[in-house]
């Protein structure tokens, strides 16, 4: 092992050698220097943070590891000729950033306006040029002008209901006396104080109606400030002063196109402005988005209007979207044993199937794999799903949710067949349960009847004497009867739904199953072995858990380049009226979108070697740990690569198992060695609508090996790689 770390070490520090080799000034003309670093130094103040001045400095230099860019050094791989060879490195690589003197200047008096606002008045900014070879740096050495604490803070606005409704904010103003002034604070003020009062019925009221005067010379070194909200805007003379007075709602109108069927009853519900209500910024906000929610519009455009001095009218336009349509996902596998795999996906919706936002979605999916050389050895997976999805919490009207977001109702049906050579699968899956957002970001599943029935039959022989011997695995692969409950909880920062935006996302996954049945099992009837059974099948009893962490950062120029991060973990435990999950509920790893050196099930578990029971593989275990990196880059047109490092397994929990399957087991001593590791390229045709994407994944590290460091000459021969085609971004 220790000759073939030291060939991934002389190999990876050539390459480094390659990269730093290069010039990084090699394509700039005569004359001309490269921007290699901008720096902002505080001069008086340790404990600002200068970061947070950087976006104001005009000429940024671009991300770099410790001060060096390895796509600037390919930038200048290029031959000068300016095609072919020239154009791809240029493509993947980043060019210098050309120093330009007056660009100095304006950054300079950018951050000195900027400090200004943040409340720091009469600031120095004085840049500082250093040259070195013919690279740049420019330092920008930031005195801290004077800040002035606000002494006294009063204000003054107009009585009656508006003086009133003010004074019942006044708790909440942001501003304190003993707060430095500046321009920054007040203007958040200014727009949280004028929303507040505008949700009180007060339509025609802005920000521009907020007034402030700072006094500085009555009070040295102090600020003495005085708000006052005037019945006319900054951009306004007083001779155009109107009375701040509430406007209630007058006609609420809502159309949309003859041509399309909709319930104005669901449309009555879902709307929260009201004829006669007070005007609420917030209510209109909740009817753009529960109606925006419903995907049949493509516009939802929300007026209003001041119908005389105290009513304001709505009108709500509505235009007909996309109603109905196929959706398309293909992935295919292939590795250097030749094993192939294909798994198409087809699903039809619509989004309006009886007039009244109803959501049907019907699919059919398939999981195809067979060997080129030997085509007896086959599997086959098909399985028809249908899903209705009603835009009301069933059970609860609609006048229990006031905000924004309406959950919705879900019932779901599928059938699964699976034909292995070792046995017939057949799932019957039932579920109804509640979908719904909370601010955009934070969205949930929660299911409070899950039911599948799971039948084996056809089991081959040699297998079926493999499971006798091990009493954990027979338990497994047996018919079963589940009954539970379940849900997911899911977080993003990427409200876009672009999945190659900059993002973070967080979900966690949950089911339990057979609490409520093990409470009837002691007037069930038994099998042999003392479990409980429900039309002579055993039913379940487990809980299983699985959490994913998400990160997308995205960089260069046109935002074209990105490293993605996952970090994924899992585990099951069987307890009460079973001793082993459901065989369907294990984990397991490899595939397009897992570890791609290794084909879909074929990874694991532990540092066990592939099950010789089974033709195809399918090793699974109780437990997952998974870490994915990904750097995404564009090359040419609608073409895009990545490089990638896969790492993880997945593991078999110690319960009264024979010691033979201990390389299986999770195990502190043989945890690293059970750690599989890959590495790859792959080239990505973005359509917009439609990512495609080939991933050639090589194992670096197999654990099922025994000499589990796996040497280059061997990533393209037998067992050292995987071809995967797909759809859309891996994670």
């Amino acid at each position: 092992m220790g000759s073939s770390v030291l060939k991934y070490f002389a190999i990876a520090s050539a390459t480094l050698a390659l990269l730093c080799s290069c010039s990084t000034t090699k394509v700039l003309h005569e004359g001309e220097y490269r921007l290699s670093k901008n720096k902002v130094t505080i001069t008086n103040d340790k404990k600002f943070n200068e970061r947070i001045l950087d976006p104001y400095i005009k000429q940024q230099v671009g991300p770099s590891l410790f001060g060096w860019s390895p796509w600037l050094s390919v930038y200048n791989w290029t031959n000068g000729k300016g095609k072919g060879w020239d154009k791809f490195v240029q493509k993947i690589g980043r060019a210098p950033v050309v120093y330009d003197p007056d660009l100095v200047d304006s950054s300079a008096e950018n951050i000195k306006r900027h400090l200004e606002y943040l409340g720091y008045y009469d600031s120095d900014v004085v840049p500082a040029i250093s040259v070195k070879r013919r690279l740049v740096q420019v330092n920008y050495g930031v005195t801290l002008g004077k800040r002035y604490p606000i002494k006294e803070f009063t204000w003054e606005v107009p009585g009656g209901v508006f003086g009133q409704t003010f004074d019942s904010d006044t708790t909440h103003i942001t501003v304190h006396e003993g707060d430095s002034l500046s321009e920054a604070s007040l203007e958040e003020e200014t727009v949280r104080s004028s929303q507040y009062i505008r949700d009180t019925g007060f339509y025609g009221l802005n920000k521009n109606h907020y007034f402030f005067e700072a006094d500085t010379l009555t009070c040295p070194d102090s600020a003495i400030l005085r708000m006052s909200i005037k019945e006319y805007t900054r951009n306004e003379t007083p001779e155009a002063a109107r009375p701040l007075e509430q406007s209630h709602i007058g006609t609420v109108t809502i159309s949309h196109p003859n041509s399309l069927k909709f319930s104005e009853k669901v449309l009555k519900n879902l709307n929260t402005i009201h004829p006669g209500d007070l005007y609420s910024e917030t209510a209109v906000a909740n009817t753009y988005s529960r109606l925006s929610a419903l995907r049949v519009f493509n516009v939802v455009g929300i007026e209003m209007s001041n119908a005389d001095s105290n009513k304001v009218d709505c009108a709500i336009n509505l235009s007909q979207s996309k109603l109905q349509g196929f959706k398309l996902n293909l992935e295919a596998s292939v590795n250097s044993s030749g094993l192939f795999g294909v798994s198409p996906q087809i699903s039809y919706y619509h989004k309006n199937i009886f007039h009244g936002g109803e959501w049907l979605n019907l699919g059919f999916m398939g999981n195809f794999q067979f060997k080129f050389k030997n085509k007896d050895v086959h599997s086959i997976e098909a399985g028809v799903s249908a899903g209705l999805s009603l835009p009301r919490f069933l059970g609860l009207p609609y006048r229990y949710f006031k905000g924004p977001n309406v959950p919705r109702t879900d019932f779901k049906l599928s059938y699964n067949y699976q034909n292995r050579p070792e046995y017939t699968r057949n799932i019957i899956s039932a579920s109804y349960g509640y979908t719904g957002t909370y601010r955009d970001r934070f969205s949930y599943q929660v299911f409070p009847a899950q039911l599948s029935v799971v039948r084996l039959s056809k089991l081959d022989e040699n297998f079926y004497n493999s499971l006798k011997n091990d009493p954990f695995m027979r338990n497994a692969y047996q018919n079963h009867f589940d009954l539970g409950l379940g849900g997911t909880l899911y977080y993003t920062t990427n409200t876009s739904g672009n999945p190659g935006a900059q993002q973070f996302y967080t979900r966690f996954q949950l089911d339990l199953a057979g609490n409520l049945l093990s409470a009837f099992k002691p007037v069930m009837k038994k099998d042999e072995d003392g479990h409980g059974i429900i039309w002579n099948t055993p039913f379940s009893q487990y809980v299983r858990a699985e959490a994913t962490i998400g990160r997308t950062w995205t960089f260069g120029k046109k935002e074209g380049q990105a490293i993605a991060t996952r970090i994924l973990a899992g585990a099951g435990y069987a307890y009460g009226n079973s001793t082993a999950l459901p065989f369907e509920k294990h984990f397991y790893a490899g595939g397009a979108n897992s570890l791609r050196g290794w084909q879909v099930r074929s990874v694991g578990p532990g540092i066990a070697p592939m099950d010789s029971t089974f033709v195809i593989p399918n090793q699974t275990g109780d437990m997952r740990l998974e870490a994915n990196v990904e750097y995404r880059f564009d090359i040419i047109w609608k073409f895009e690569g990545a490089v990638f490092v896969d790492a993880g397994n997945i593991w078999s929990f110690k319960r009264n198992r024979d010691e033979d399957d201990a390389p299986a087991f999770i195990n502190g001593k043989t945890f690293g060695d059970s750690i599989a590791l890959n590495w790859g390229v792959g080239l990505r045709l973005d359509f917009n609508f439609l990512i495609v994407r080939v991933d050639w994944g090589l194992k670096i590290h197999d654990p099922s090996r025994e000499q589990k460091w796996v040497n280059p000459a061997h990533w393209v021969k037998r067992d050292g790689f995987a071809l995967h085609f797909g759809v859309g971004y891996p994670f």
